[in-house]
């Protein structure tokens, strides 16, 4: 036990450096998979504590930045499938008034947002990791554990449904 902490000690430097460096696209990430703020810090804060303990094995292999946005990903599809999701608004909220132009910004975002959150998570993950992350298809797949063609499908349909969602909306 105490060589794993003095071995952590050694490397802690480093990993707050990164966590320095990256928390805020990963935050960003892990909101964009969650659709909640707090739960997005939550999640990073619980990926972050996973990979802490592996530090050196993780930075040996270079670049840590894909291990932990796998982390991240297979973290919050493990929390997608326990997580009871049956309380959801019925209704939108009324519009209390005219809305700036910069507004139309905001609301279009938060459009995106929620139709996102409405895509199965493995659909999501595909489509934030193509299109948000410019990831490729080979390396969404890498990070996902699945097939190229997996992939191709996956954010095909997922890119169909939010089509349909945002057109649905007003």
């Amino acid at each position: 036990m105490l060589s794993l902490e003095v071995e952590n000690q050694a490397s802690r430097p480093h990993f707050d450096t990164y966590v320095h460096e990256r928390s805020g696209s990963l935050v960003r990430l892990a909101y964009l998979l969650t659709g909640d703020a707090h739960l997005a810090e939550d999640l990073v804060q619980t990926s972050l504590v996973k990979v802490m303990g592996r530090w050196e094995h993780v930075t040996a292999g270079g670049d840590p930045h894909p291990y932990v946005r796998k982390v991240i990903i297979h973290t919050a599809l493990g929390w997608r499938r326990r997580r009871w999701q049956a309380e959801k608004p019925s209704d939108p909220l009324p519009d209390v008034g005219r809305t700036p132009d910069h507004a139309a910004v905001v609301d279009s975002r938060e459009r995106l947002r929620r139709a996102l959150l409405q895509l199965p998570a493995r659909q999501r993950a595909a489509v934030v990791l193509r299109h948000y992350e410019d990831l490729s298809e080979q390396d969404v797949a890498r990070e996902l554990g699945c097939s190229v063609g997996t992939v191709k499908s996956q954010t095909a349909r997922g890119l169909d449904r939010l089509r349909s969602l945002m057109s649905d909306e007003p």
